[in-house]
């Protein structure tokens, strides 16, 4: 077998790569991370193309569909569908907001007058009055108050410096933020607005640098993945949309207050796979805490037997049925990205399984017609 200097090149430089990989992993890791956190604005700009286009497309498939040929149709579709599904989007979080917001802030207004009764309830009791002492006249005069005036005046002086550093901190992460919001933004929309032109110019650099079967076999692995995230997105939206409904409905049916504000914030809020929604029946909770404590307890009860029902049937069926798994596929791989990645691996990991799911079956169809053929000749 001949071996030729290209070969062994390569073999040396990925051997090299490799070691120096091992020997130098801190500094690789730091390297990794930097350049992530470089890129993420870019990678989250397109997370937001990806789903602005999905209203964007179906605007765009039904703007004056009987008229599709004519120039202004053509000229006015793009920015009139851009800021028709911006809208949209924006709309959904509006009234989101304004179903949860109101009750949310009088709840908490009702906490916090609620906190110094209890409080004077609490050290009127007496369990408060046997923990204090007898004699608090006494104790009060034992007390070293030139040091406890000393310790006080240092506590605050590195206070003030701490505080003082955390507010620039602060301030700084809030411009940093706000301006990588914009930056974000920006991206999105240009990537949206020139979103035939940029696959163009992805296209035309895999034919340059990649040989044609594996730039068929990457295309095809991209249409998998858009296919099953568009479905997923689709499907998740419809199964948090039935959860809130069903839990507003039941919220009615039993007569716990707040139904409408906790149905809105669990179908906003179960987007998050699993865990969302029970964020939001903690908040409804500690809501309903503040009218009844047995509405409360009873309202915990009746959420996680819904959530039972939409983790078992529901969820399975609506989300799995879109992306082609099965009941018992989509429960693991929600599992298996959440235990590796949080909330984001909950996120992403339903699309991915379907499509390793997908390619893993059409390799073993392959692979058992192959011997088919082989095993007949």
């Amino acid at each position: 077998m001949n071996i030729s200097w290209k070969t062994c090149f390569r073999v040396g430089i990925s051997a090299l790569l490799l070691f120096l990989c091992v020997k130098y992993s801190d500094f690789a890791v730091r390297a990794a991370k930097a350049l992530l956190a470089a890129v993420m604005p870019v990678i989250i700009a397109m997370a937001i193309a990806y789903i602005v286009n999905l209203p964007m497309s179906f605007y765009e498939r039904h703007y004056f569909k009987k008229q599709q040929g004519k120039k202004w149709v053509q000229n006015s579709r793009r920015p009139i569908c851009l800021t028709a599904a911006i809208i949209t989007i924006c709309a959904i979080v509006a009234l989101v907001v304004w179903l949860v917001l109101p009750e949310l802030i009088e709840c908490v207004t009702f906490i916090i007058s609620e906190i110094p009764p209890f409080m004077e309830k609490v050290l009127d009791s007496e369990i408060a009055r046997s923990l204090m002492p007898m004699d608090v006249e006494n104790e009060v005069d034992k007390i070293n108050w030139a040091s406890l005036v000393d310790s006080i005046m240092s506590v605050i002086k590195t206070g003030i410096g701490s505080a003082f550093t955390t507010v620039i901190g602060l301030v700084g992460s809030v411009f940093s933020g706000v301006f990588n919001a914009i930056m974000c933004a920006m991206l999105a929309v240009y990537f949206l607005i020139g979103k035939e032109r940029l696959i163009g110019r992805i296209g035309r650099i895999m034919r340059s640098y990649m040989k044609p079967k594996l730039r068929k076999r990457v295309k095809y692995v991209l249409m998998l993945l858009n296919e099953s995230y568009r479905k997923y997105i689709v499907g998740q939206c419809t199964e948090a949309v039935i959860l809130g409904a069903l839990c507003m409905l039941g919220m009615i049916i039993f007569r716990f207050p707040y139904a409408g504000m906790i149905g809105a914030l669990v179908a906003f809020l179960a987007l998050i796979p699993v865990a969302g929604a029970f964020i939001a029946a903690g908040v409804g909770a500690l809501m309903i805490l503040t009218v009844s404590p047995l509405k409360a307890l009873l309202f915990v009860v009746f959420f996680i037997i819904l959530q039972q029902l939409e983790g078992n049937l529901i969820f399975p069926k609506v989300v799995g049925k879109s992306v082609g798994l099965s009941a018992w596929l989509v429960l693991a791989a929600v599992t298996v990205g959440g235990a590796l990645l949080g909330i984001g691996g909950m996120l992403i990991s339903v699309p991915i399984a379907s499509v390793l799911y997908r390619l893993l079956y059409e390799d073993v169809e392959r692979r058992e017609k192959k011997k088919e053929e082989i095993t007949s000749e």
